[in-house]
């Protein structure tokens, strides 16, 4: 799951809906930095709290983690996306189309769900607003592996640049997945990804109820 997956559900309370996004954020802000279940656990049960919360969401995104990568509808798109990557990198033996397949398939389910839920981008955004950057770097640093003090501004940029919006556009989400293979390190993908994007964006959409089951979303 991704960040629009993972608090959609939770717009309504701003820093569970930031812990939903923490692991995945910290991977981008210092991928040394993480967050274990065992040092989230102890803050869960503190009572109305901005900690509390925070771990709230850092937990749900950690149990849906746990779940979504368990279904049989990830692994079956996530392998007919890797294929549709394969065929485009028919060439290239060194192309990493399994990473490819999970990553595209967790971006175009993002972009099912915006589309499927009008305005509800932008109270998802909006949410981020009201929290207070560094007191959610406080927060997550009695939590993590390490301390960063990058956090604060990723957090402002995370919100600046509101990147989820691009991913319903198949053009807009093929640069962003640029930035994601500059950030790993991987070759840029070509032009006829957005191919890729289109035909995945109808698999994704076809089984929707396979990758998000009623007993758990």
């Amino acid at each position: 799951m991704n960040y629009f997956a993972h608090g959609m559900r939770f717009v309504d309370r701003p820093y569970f809906l930031a812990g939903t996004a923490l692991p995945d954020l910290l991977s981008v802000v210092d991928r040394r930095v993480r967050l274990r279940m065992k040092n989230v656990a102890p803050f869960v049960e503190e009572t109305d709290s901005i900690q509390a919360e925070l771990a709230c969401g850092i937990k749900q995104h950690l149990d849906d983690d746990h779940w979504f990568h368990s279904t049989q509808g990830f692994l079956e798109i996530t392998t007919d996306l890797s294929l549709l990557f394969r065929e485009l990198f028919q060439n290239d033996d060194s192309a990493r189309v399994g990473f490819l397949g999970h990553i595209t398939t967790e971006l175009l389910l993002d972009a099912v769900l915006i589309d499927q839920n009008p305005g509800l981008i932008d109270r998802y955004y909006d949410a981020f607003r009201e929290i207070d950057p560094f007191v959610t770097q406080q927060a997550t640093n009695r939590m993590t592996t390490r301390e960063t003090d990058q956090l604060r501004a990723w957090l402002v940029l995370f919100h600046k640049e509101a990147f989820l919006r691009d991913y319903p556009d198949p053009q807009r989400m093929h640069l962003r997945l640029n930035q994601v293979m500059k950030r790993v390190k991987l070759q840029p993908l070509p032009e006829g990804t957005i191919s890729v994007l289109k035909t995945g964006r109808e698999i994704v959409e076809k089984r929707l109820d396979d990758l998000l089951p009623p007993e758990h979303f």
